[in-house]
């Protein structure tokens, strides 16, 4: 079975790139095709990875301030020629579902594992708008928004089977795209190393870990502590730091980026980690349960599947500094099963993610003939059932 891979850019180091990477792993002689690529930014797993980028890769300007051309990227993901294969696996946040097919050869099954549909045409006041200073890239996407919403209706009709990271995101493809989807938990790191904690002199903290963006409503989190006065360490950087440090008080404390090591060690010290905003899926808190550790998240996107209350964490239902207080307090009261909460996490390890992922694509294959007709493929935890 040859295999094609294509996602959006590898230019970070995020959760859809590392899906990307255990994607490698799993079809090492698979090609990778994307939008344009930073080496130096690549998980270790994909170094020896044949990565084919479009022609954006050209030109440093784009790459380096690639925000400011979404634009453009509709278009140059149709500029992409793939081999003749049996399968592509399209690994999308935008653009990677609309590649072109190839024109060679039988056709292949296309199959996306879709992390969100497009966020900032669907979400534009609490993506866009947030994510950049930029008044010029905010207006231009505004007005290119009904654009990039067809475009993004549009190519869904070209994949054969949608497999998402969480029930939010299958409910989103679902309104959206009037497709039906299968949920496959991406896969997490679960076997986390600890060890003491780095907060000298204290070992009585709530953890943020998470890119210092505004949408991620780290705010409630800093908000809610200062005003409790319970220490928080807050691991990561971005554009929101600045802002977050001005409303922040003595018992907050700003790291840094750190090592995965070093963020071990944090969160095997820490009381809980907190998860104040809504995510597609949300890693971090699988990684915080593998140390042993709960988590209080806010009962929206791919917590509604991660987070059992009572079990590894809390929820709190509104997004305000009340409601997280409260469920700070509830999370204080309970005692909690360090060896139960590192057993939930173990369901989404590497191992499981590969099994169900490799089982539905072969059943996808042996039933392209008819697919979207009369079979449905439904993941459970040993594999695929029809």
């Amino acid at each position: 079975m040859k295999v094609v891979i294509v996602h959006d850019y590898l230019n970070q180091r995020g959760g859809a790139e590392r899906v990307v990477a255990v994607l490698h792993e799993m079809y090492p002689e698979a090609p990778i095709y994307t939008l344009f690529v930073d080496r130096a930014k690549l998980w270790p797993a994909m170094r020896d990875a044949t990565i084919i980028p479009s022609i954006l890769q050209r030109f440093p300007f784009i790459v380096n301030h690639f925000k400011l051309f979404f634009w453009l990227y509709p278009f140059a993901i149709r500029t992409l020629r793939l081999p003749p294969c049996d399968v592509i696996i399209t690994s999308s946040s935008a653009y990677a579902k609309g590649v072109r097919l190839p024109r060679r050869g039988s056709r292949p099954v296309h199959a996306c594992y879709c992390h969100t549909p497009m966020r900032f045409a669907w979400d534009y006041d609490r993506y866009i708008a947030h994510e950049t200073n930029s008044r010029f890239l905010a207006r231009m996407a505004r007005v290119l928004v009904p654009s990039l919403k067809w475009w993004d209706v549009h190519t869904s009709r070209q994949v054969d089977a949608f497999i998402t990271n969480s029930t939010a995101v299958k409910d989103r493809v679902q309104t959206l795209y009037h497709r039906d989807a299968v949920v496959i938990h991406p896969p997490v790191d679960t076997n986390r190393s600890t060890g003491v904690p780095l907060v000298p002199g204290n070992t009585d903290y709530y953890l943020l870990v998470a890119r210092l963006v505004s949408y991620k409503r780290l705010d409630l989190a800093v908000r809610a502590c200062t005003s409790s006065a319970r220490n928080l360490v807050v691991i990561g950087t971005g554009p929101d730091l600045a802002r977050l440090q001005s409303m922040a008080g003595p018992t907050v404390q700003f790291v840094g980026w750190q090592t995965d090591a070093a963020v071990d060690q944090y969160m095997s010290g820490c009381r809980a980690l907190l998860f104040p905003g809504e995510e597609d899926f949300g890693i971090a808190p699988i990684e915080a349960n593998a140390t042993g550790k709960p988590v209080v998240a806010y009962r929206a996107g791919g917590a509604l599947d991660t987070i059992q209350h009572g079990v590894n964490g809390i929820h709190f239902a509104d997004p305000t500094v009340e409601s997280l207080l409260f469920a700070l307090a509830e999370l204080e009261t309970k005692v909690w099963d360090a060896a139960q909460i590192r057993r939930h996490a173990a369901k989404f390890s590497h191992p499981r993610f590969e099994r169900q992922f490799r089982t539905y694509i072969e059943r996808l294959v042996a039933n392209s003939g008819r697919l979207s007709r009369d079979v449905t493929l439904t993941v459970h935890e040993g594999g695929i059932a029809q």
